[in-house]
């Protein structure tokens, strides 16, 4: 959960451009913003190889406290494995192949938008 509207609204930028970026390679949304008790998975998507991809998106403003990605830990990577778990049991697809995916935005103040995104970084 963001600490302000404002964090939660950069955010949600973030996850809808990635989302996007996603959509133009040929991916399809499952689901967004997929939450329980543990945790919440950003983005779901299928992947033109029907691979089902969980992708973890940080958006920043600048880089003044490091790229977006840094914020991504071993820690962090290892609660979304285990939510991706639970999503796949939740919704009857466990057995199917799937990857962990990351997305760094940045979106500067004039509204310029940069994506490093990630594949299969578990």
């Amino acid at each position: 959960m963001a600490l302000n509207k404002k964090a939660e609204l950069l955010g949600h930028a973030g996850e809808e451009a990635t989302a996007k970026l996603l959509i133009a390679k040929g991916y399809r949304i499952l689901d967004k913003n997929w939450r329980i008790k543990e945790g919440e998975l950003d983005l779901v998507a299928l992947s033109p190889k029907s691979e089902i991809v969980f992708v973890e998106v940080k958006t920043r403003t600048s880089n003044d406290y490091g790229e977006p990605l840094e914020s991504i830990t071993t820690v962090k990577l290892q609660r979304i494995q285990r939510l991706a778990l639970a999503w796949l049991a939740t919704h009857q697809r466990l057995g199917n192949p799937y990857r962990i995916d990351v997305s760094g935005v940045l979106l500067g103040r004039s509204g310029e938008l940069s994506i490093d995104y990630r594949e299969d970084v578990s």
